[in-house]
């Protein structure tokens, strides 16, 4: 801001020494005047112009570090960024939520494989010829009988 103030000064100073010389013209220093403040505001811009080469703490805490002309230029990358940081963390999660559901599915797994062992065991156990012959002696209601011959072969002619 000093520098336009310099400028304005400079204007005046040049708009009030000739003076003479434009009221012969036809122009006043009044006009001259706001004619250099026009082209003063045409040519002033909103940015810093003195760009920070300093960069500590106190800047980027400050805020300062934001204002600059680079961030500002590079706002679509921090936006890809974010965006890229926010999948990421998405797809991390589900990650981890997909684990701990495939641990969890093992685990019932691992229980129906050996529900399914111990039931198979019991069930040879109890279809054994000797464990079946034992428990028809014990029924006596039963007609069931081990057989006193062995097997023979009946053969059929065609």
């Amino acid at each position: 801001m000093t520098d336009n103030n310099k400028e304005i000064e400079a204007l005046e100073e040049v708009a009030v020494g000739q003076d003479g010389l434009n009221e012969e013209a036809g122009l006043s220093a009044d006009s001259k005047l706001k004619e250099a403040l026009k082209k003063i505001e045409e040519t002033a811009t909103e940015e810093d112009p003195r760009p920070s080469q300093h960069l500590s703490l106190r800047t980027i805490l400050g805020g300062d570090l934001l204002s600059t002309q680079m961030v500002r230029s590079q706002i679509w990358l921090f936006v890809l960024i974010v965006f890229f940081t926010i999948i990421y963390v998405a797809f991390r999660y589900q990650c981890q939520q997909d684990m701990l559901t495939i641990d969890r599915m093992e685990e019932q797994l691992k229980d129906a494989k050996f529900k399914a062992l111990s039931s198979s065991s019991t069930l040879t156990e109890k279809c054994r010829e000797s464990h079946v012959l034992d428990i028809l002696k014990q029924s006596n209601d039963s007609l069931l009988h081990q057989a006193d011959q062995p097997p023979y072969i009946i053969q059929v002619t065609e």
